[in-house]
């Protein structure tokens, strides 16, 4: 989901719950003075909210593991039909993970593998409503004769609709033969008609005609009262003879539809739904036209509509006459329009309408609509539990509690949260601690279970829960964010800090961002403060604090009051020293100040997409990226972050293309970056490298600030390392030591191990781990150059600083597995596993498995590790033998 799913309050009189007046204060306008001399708990406990976790509308499994194994053994022996479903249920996975990367992959595959018409439809959707924003791509592409062909519209006339001929032989001849001709009276006019191509329409037809009803002697047919006017007989006339339509009216094509229907005569109605489909242009038409291809059973013309309205998501969900067929369609309906994909398609409304706002009565009707399209159990309690956490939100509790046990009865433990929530808003608070217990004691705990009863308890209760889930799951932020409330609450404001930064330093989550702001705001470090919401701001420009009450904007008007502004000369100072520092929020926010103030916004925006890329937000990013080519000051320029754009979402030829164009028009120094990065990434030939080394130092020569030269000289020195001149690479990294390129001691490093010094490489390091504000990566690196013991530590702070990071646990569990702690070292990659799917732990925990003989487990990690990554050699080599070993 796009937008934080909203939480309810456990409790009305919460010791939490905001003051009234704190909010006055911030709409007009003042700020509360909470200096530490005169702040008591209860004025900061006013001020600070932490609110409670919400239950996540996701598929989570105790093991995703073994689901994700399920699933990629059911794709391999399930009918082609079959695999888009399955890929959207490996989505669903992903997507309970917070793997955005992974759930758009699967996406992907399911559009790619649908084998009909309307699963493209669905699918293709699905991933433009997933990339929205992102037509400027497709616009690039076109610009390099490449098509983006998701953002295509499907040619809804392939889709196979079984047409019936007439069976001549179970009708009895007995027309009279001699009658050529039949003539149709409609009014007052008569419509002249080959007798046997008429018959051949349909059984009726050739009943009539043919058999012994009295009209098949007859040269005179009346059909005045079947609704057929004399033009539509006349078209239908020279259908019989021609097999085609010509130009006709959108209105006498309903007409013909109608009668085609009614005499059976399926040639001529796909004829009509066809080219009723092919007149479907705006939402107004699709909404005219699905009436009549529900009513007259008419497949294409569905699709055709259904085209439209899915490639208008979400804004067509605002028309009412669109949310109307989509939520009362019956199961027939449901099939006329989108056939057997019509769980895949309620999935995406849902989605989409609970992105808009999750306690809509139209997201209600799509989730109920999901329930009634489930068929598998996986896809019940996946519709059961979101309808749930819908009706939940809607305070409708009693509905909540039956869906939600629904959803248990059918496997999904995670759905006991919204139980226990339930139970606490009905006031059996000791119920919902027993009942998360009970999950405790009887699975492999996990996080979310601790956090969930955490709100169940209080006191040392309360802190062993919040510090199990942190453990179990670092990359749940309610844990820090309570922690750091409640220390300050008890004035402990550094510790307090301390704890939020916890998270901060490996996640940014806007929620914490927005504590640490409040935090900042109460001991009155303005300047603090107005580096965190500026970085929110760069984030999340709509973004809207204390529960959505007021815009981080306007937050951020008034806190500037309190700070002293910069000049030009200042904010690139402070830029420079955020950067040299790796402060990558600091330096976001100097940037959104200096594009404040003008000045050159493409060149700005363009240096916060590379710290936003940094940092691990490639949607804003992008979004960065866009507003650096709309604002670029020459076309050499604009075409610069063109070839970014198309770089970075993995369109590496047409990115260096449009850095080759660039350089035609003018020699600059990103142009040629561009190019070097791009051609060292695309070529796997090391020839290349001379090429790489020759547009760098073309760069260097060109005018720019230091910031990017360092990065210059700091991939030259990469190259040259690569290319065995080390003596060359150790002047260019330390040529950017001396323009302050913080990160050139890694490179130098690197030079000093590779000379076999390696006790010098430590103390490079160690520089950088001292300049470093994000050092996580540094005492990674640093953990090569020296002994077990010392390398242990410094892994040890890697976890700390930075759980997210995969290496330290691999080590950690080569080194057991080195000691014959087989279980030990499978234990240590699974706690990463549990909140982590990452490639390299599942391989490494399959080879495990393997050595110690436990092939069942071997293969449910191969399996689970190619849904992660489908095209991994080594790792299909190790599955192709380990399946070969399955009893």
């Amino acid at each position: 989901m796009r937008t934080f799913f909203p939480s309810d309050s456990c409790k009305e009189s919460q010791l939490n719950a905001i003051n009234p007046q704190s909010w006055l204060q911030v709409e007009r306008g003042k700020l509360s003075k909470l200096s530490s001399s005169h702040t008591n708990s209860s004025s900061i406990e006013s001020f600070i909210k932490v609110p409670e976790p919400p239950i996540l509308p996701f598929f989570k499994p105790i093991d995703y593991v073994e689901v994700l194994a399920q699933i990629h053994e059911e794709m391999e022996s399930c009918s082609p039909q079959e695999r888009s479903t399955l890929y959207l249920l490996q989505f669903q996975i992903f997507r309970g993970l917070g793997e955005t990367k992974l759930m758009r992959r699967s996406l992907r595959s399911a559009w790619q593998r649908a084998r009909t018409v309307r699963e493209k439809l669905v699918f293709g959707a699905w991933l433009r409503y997933e990339k929205q924003g992102e037509e400027l791509i497709a616009d690039l592409l076109a610009t390099c004769n490449k098509c983006a062909q998701e953002f295509g519209p499907v040619d809804v006339s392939h889709l196979q609709v079984e047409v019936n001929g007439c069976s001549k032989e179970t009708v009895v001849m007995n027309g009279d033969k001699s009658l050529k001709n039949v003539n149709f009276k409609i009014g007052d006019e008569i419509i002249v008609c080959d007798r046997q191509k008429i018959a051949s329409l349909s059984a009726p037809f050739h009943a009539m005609l043919n058999g012994y009803f009295t009209e098949s002697s007859s040269e005179d047919i009346d059909l005045s009262e079947n609704n057929i006017s004399p033009l539509g007989m006349r078209t239908i006339g020279e259908f019989s003879i021609t097999g085609s339509l010509s130009e006709v009216h959108p209105d006498l094509l309903l007409e013909i539809l109608v009668f085609s229907n009614k005499f059976c005569c399926e040639r001529l109605k796909d004829a009509c739904d066809r080219k009723l489909a092919s007149l479907v242009c705006t939402k107004d038409d699709a909404v005219e036209f699905m009436e009549y291809a529900i009513e007259q059973n008419s497949p294409v013309l569905a699709a055709s509509c259904l085209q439209v309205f899915l490639h208008e998501l979400p804004d067509c969900l605002n028309d009412e006459r669109v949310v109307e067929i989509f939520s009362h369609a019956d199961r027939q309906q449901r099939s006329i329009m989108v056939g057997q994909a019509s769980f895949s398609l309620y999935c995406l409304l849902s989605e989409v309408a609970m992105n808009l706002d999750p306690r809509s009565d139209k997201t209600v009707c799509f989730l109920e609509q999901l329930i009634e399209s489930a068929e598998t159990d996986r896809e019940k309690l996946l519709a059961f539990h979101q309808l749930g956490c819908v009706r939940l939100l809607r305070k409708e509790y009693d509905e909540a509690e039956g869906l939600f046990e629904k959803a248990v009865s059918l496997g999904h433990v995670y759905s006991i949260a919204g139980l226990a929530r339930l139970g606490y808003i009905k006031g059996h608070k000791l119920c919902s601690y027993e009942k998360l217990s009970s999950v405790i004691s009887s699975v492999n705990p996990l996080g979310w279970m601790y956090q969930e009863r955490s709100l169940y308890c209080e006191g040392d209760k309360r802190s062993e829960d919040l510090e199990k889930a942190t453990k179990l799951d670092p990359t749940l932020t309610y844990p820090y964010m309570y922690r750091a409330a409640s220390l300050m609450m008890k004035q402990n404001v550094q510790a307090a800090l301390a704890e939020i930064n916890r998270v901060l330093g490996f996640k940014l989550a806007l929620e914490c961002m927005e504590l640490r702001f409040c935090l900042y705001l109460a001991i009155e470090d303005y300047k603090a403060a107005i580096r965190d919401v500026q970085a929110i701001l760069t984030l999340s420009p709509d973004y809207r604090m204390f529960e959505g009450r007021v815009a981080a904007s306007h937050l951020r008007t008034l806190v500037r009051e309190h700070v002293g502004s910069w000049t030009t000369a200042d904010c690139w100072m402070q830029l420079y020293d955020r950067w040299s520092s790796v402060d990558d929020i600091g330096s976001l926010s100097v940037i959104y100040q200096m594009l404040e103030s003008g000045g050159a916004k493409g060149v700005l925006y363009f240096r916060q997409s590379l710290l936003l890329l940094r940092l691990n937000c490639p949607d804003a990013a992008m979004r960065s990226l866009e507003l650096a080519r709309r604002h670029a000051s020459s076309e050499h320029e604009r075409l610069v972050y063109e070839g970014w754009i198309l770089y970075d979402t993995g369109h590496c030829e047409e990115g260096l293309r449009k850095a080759e164009e660039s350089i035609k028009i003018s020699r600059s120094f990103e142009a040629f970056f561009l190019k070097a990065y791009a051609l060292a990434d695309s070529s796997l030939d090391s020839s290349c490298s001379s090429t790489v080394i020759s547009l760098l130092e073309n760069a260097l020569k060109c005018p720019s600030d230091n910031l990017r030269k360092g990065q210059a000289l700091n991939n030259l020195g990469s190259v040259l390392v690569d290319c065995g001149k080390l003596d060359s690479a150790a002047d260019c990294y330390i040529n950017a030591l001396k323009i302050r390129h913080t990160r050139a001691h890694q490179g130098l490093a690197r030079v000093h191990f590779l000379k076999n010094d390696k006790a010098t490489a430590y103390v490079e390091m160690t520089k950088l781990i001292e300049k470093a504000k994000n050092n996580a990566s540094a005492y990674e690196k640093r953990s090569e150059y020296c002994d077990r013991d010392l390398t242990k530590a410094d892994l040890e702070m890697v976890t700390r600083i930075d759980p997210l990071r995969v290496y330290p646990y691999r080590y950690r569990a080569a080194v057991l597995m080195d000691s014959r702690k087989e279980k030990e070292a499978i234990a240590e990659l699974s706690r990463a596993i549990a909140f982590k799917a990452d490639l390299h732990l599942l391989h490494l925990r399959a080879a495990f498995h393997e050595h110690v003989g436990d092939v069942l487990a071997a293969l449910r990690d191969c399996r689970a590790a190619l849904s992660v990554d489908p095209n991994h050699q080594e790792m299909l080599e190790l599955h192709s033998r380990v399946n070969s070993h399955e009893p």
